[in-house]
């Protein structure tokens, strides 16, 4: 069993990066867990997006 986290500040980069790995590693994938967050700093909003794939190779 492997993880894999992805980790941007858009959702769609985000949607892009799973898609591609899925793509080129063909996996069992058991499980995909979400995040998304935000902060601010000096007036200005930070966003996170995050996942982690459990998977079998």
């Amino acid at each position: 069993m492997k993880v894999k986290v992805f980790d941007e500040s858009h959702e769609k980069d985000l949607e892009n990066d799973i898609n591609e790995f899925i793509s080129k590693t063909n996996p069992k994938i058991i499980d995909i867990k979400y995040s998304a967050s935000i902060s601010v700093f000096a007036d200005e909003q930070i966003f996170c997006f995050t996942a982690l794939i459990l998977y079998e190779t």
